[in-house]
């Protein structure tokens, strides 16, 4: 394949994402939460930054960004909607809007809930979706500022991606969710087995990035508040799955 996709991690549990195309010698980052151990890989790889694509304003996913722009001048791309709040913008993203990085396209997509203009990207070619903190790996962002409505409205549309899609999400959140889905649906063998194997990624430093839309819906406790088992678990056989999620999200939230 043309495009290499390199995890990198930053913070204390932030990833970033470079992508580079190999024909075009093009460079993408996916969100700035510090620059140096960005500027260390792309040294490494000798690579330039051409661009760099932010899912949306928290400052855990821009900090980077001032000393990138110094030191390689990169295009800075977000949100038109949100643009009132990001740092400042060289091309402001509309909704569908489509990006190109060598031969290969992302579409703009739209996932608020964890922030209001919130904004992901999926490549259908590279199979590969970057989330930010909306979908999460066996997760989702805390609704910050959307609605326990809106951010269900948002998990519904990824989960209508093709399941061979692979999640790169923008924390590694991964065990606390497993371990949150654990105890909700205690006796799911393959939530276990999956809880095994994260350890031990994690152990030999691998991230839990990325898995895929087809992990997520199986595994994914608020990919499945709709349902019938966990609706019984939770004693809310007759309530909607938007107040399911919600229920499940505020027992996260204090997980």
């Amino acid at each position: 394949m043309n495009t290499e996709i390199m995890t990198i991690k930053c913070l204390d549990d932030n990833y970033a994402y470079l992508l580079h195309n190999h024909e075009k010698n093009e460079t993408f980052l996916i969100d700035a939460p510090e620059s140096s151990p960005i500027i260390e890989i792309l040294k490494e790889k000798n690579w330039k930054l051409d661009k760099i694509f932010i899912t949306h304003h928290h400052s855990d996913h821009i900090m980077g960004l001032n000393e990138l722009s110094t030191k390689y001048n990169p295009t800075i791309l977000g949100a038109e909607f949100d643009s009132h709040r990001l740092p400042k913008l060289d091309e402001k993203l509309k909704v569908n809007q489509i990006l190109n990085l060598g031969d290969f396209k992302f579409v703009v997509i739209d996932v608020p809930g964890h922030t209001i203009g919130h904004i992901a990207l999926f490549s259908r070619e590279l199979e590969s979706v970057f989330t930010g903190d909306s979908l999460m790996v066996f997760g989702c962002g805390r609704l910050f500022e959307g609605s326990p409505s809106i951010m269900w409205k948002t998990l519904n549309k990824l989960k209508k991606l093709p399941g061979y899609t692979k999640v790169y999400s923008g924390h590694e959140y991964a065990l606390k969710n497993l371990e949150f889905a654990i105890s909700i649906d205690q006796n799911n063998n393959e939530l276990h087995k999956k809880l095994t194997l994260i350890e031990n990624k994690l152990e030999k430093g691998l991230p839990s990035v990325p898995s895929t839309i087809k992990d997520e819906l199986g595994l994914n406790i608020f990919l499945r508040a709709s349902s019938p088992k966990i609706k019984k678990i939770l004693n809310m056989e007759n309530e909607t799955d938007e107040d399911v999620f919600a229920e499940l999200r505020r027992r996260r939230d204090v997980f």
